[in-house]
């Protein structure tokens, strides 16, 4: 084997340990970084607001204060909202429980006789439903209590310092200073585009659900709709997933098959509606990554941090296209991130290229 190949396979082991290595301290250090993403993505997203205060003659954190203030405000009025109905629906958890064990104990049994299977030797409803682990779930509430409140701290710190880490990123940078800023004018451009844009989808979503479900008698129409409008944010996954979930719970509460098929028709065509008509208008192309790299941004992000990652993994893989665009060693990765299709005008001619090139390397 020759130099120049060992080279490279120590450059690729290196890199894999790097990557490796990177990942556990994602996920051993998510306490502490996670917070910090969000701060960073927030803080990118309210900086023309406080930007805005502060050119009306405001003191920068009087200006940023009151920028967390009207935004938490207006996620406290949301919250208010809808812990009426969070409450209404777990005090008809037990009714729900009972129609689902009923139900279930109905379509096992008609599965045990179609299988010629005797009732005892069917699981019950019982042997599905386990009581969930009390001490785990107050740790993981006490775990995000405490990331909410720790995130608006940074928020107020990065927006509050952003020239003293512009002037970093300088005394960094040096000779390319320029690029520098470039490359954070586009990242702050991608983030502000896809929160701002996904918030407007969100809220648009939302109304809409909550429309069809009012109509259609949904009981807790305004939570699901935004429970529907906020699982969106995750591509693919968070859609299958609350739409089941949501049909699920009509098909438990309800006595006829006609209203979860007419719930799922309509999750479906307002799905179709907001894809092909909604998030183009609304978030356009700012986060130009092919429909792979975003899967794949949702299963790592999902595997890393949760459903936190799952969202934030999503603008963070149009950040790494934008920076691997900007180095000409990592630029091929960028282009394969990203969406332009390559148009092939003759592919015959490509082919025949393609041959020739695979005869000459088997002759070599």
């Amino acid at each position: 084997m020759s130099s120049v190949s060992l080279l490279k396979l120590q450059k690729i082991a290196y890199s894999l340990i790097i990557f490796v290595l990177v990942v556990w301290i994602m996920m051993a250090g998510s306490i502490i970084i996670l917070p910090l993403v969000w701060g960073a993505f927030f803080a990118f997203a309210l900086y023309p607001i406080s930007n805005w205060l502060e050119e009306k003659r405001f003191p920068r954190a009087f200006a940023i204060l009151i920028t967390l203030i009207f935004v938490t405000s207006i996620a406290a009025t949301v919250f208010y909202v809808l812990t009426d109905q969070v409450i209404g629906l777990i005090s008809d958890i037990p009714e729900i429980q009972a129609s689902f064990e009923k139900k279930m104990n109905l379509y096992l049994s008609d599965m045990g006789h179609y299988l010629g299977m005797g009732e005892e030797s069917m699981p019950t409803t019982s042997d599905f439903l386990k009581k969930e682990n009390l001490e785990s779930a107050l740790f993981e509430t006490g775990r995000s209590l405490v990331l909410l409140g720790v995130i608006p701290l940074f928020v107020f710190l990065m927006l509050y310092y952003k020239d003293f880490y512009v002037e970093f990123l300088r005394k960094i940078a040096k000779d390319g200073e320029h690029t520098i800023l470039n490359w954070i004018r586009e990242s702050g451009g991608v983030i502000q585009s896809y929160l701002l844009g996904m918030l407007m989808v969100t809220i648009i979503v939302s109304i809409i659900c909550g429309f069809v479900f009012y109509f259609l008698g949904i009981k807790y129409y305004v939570l699901f709709a935004i429970f529907i409008a906020v699982m969106n944010l995750i591509p693919y996954v968070g859609v299958i997933f609350s739409s089941l979930l949501l049909v699920f719970y009509v098909l438990l509460t309800t006595d006829s098959l006609f209203y979860p098929l007419a719930t799922l028709f309509m999750l479906w065509l307002i799905q179709f509606i907001e894809n092909n008509f909604i998030t183009p208008v609304v978030v356009g192309a700012r986060v130009r990554v092919n429909a792979f790299a975003v899967i794949l941004a949702i299963l790592v992000g999902g595997f890393i941090w949760g459903i936190s990652g799952m969202i934030l993994f999503i603008p963070l893989a149009g950040l790494l296209k934008i920076t691997f665009e900007k180095i000409p060693s990592l630029a091929p990765y960028g282009y394969l991130m990203g969406e332009n299709y390559p148009v092939i005008q003759n592919k015959e001619n490509f082919y025949m290229l393609f041959k020739k090139k695979f005869k000459t390397k088997k002759e070599a």
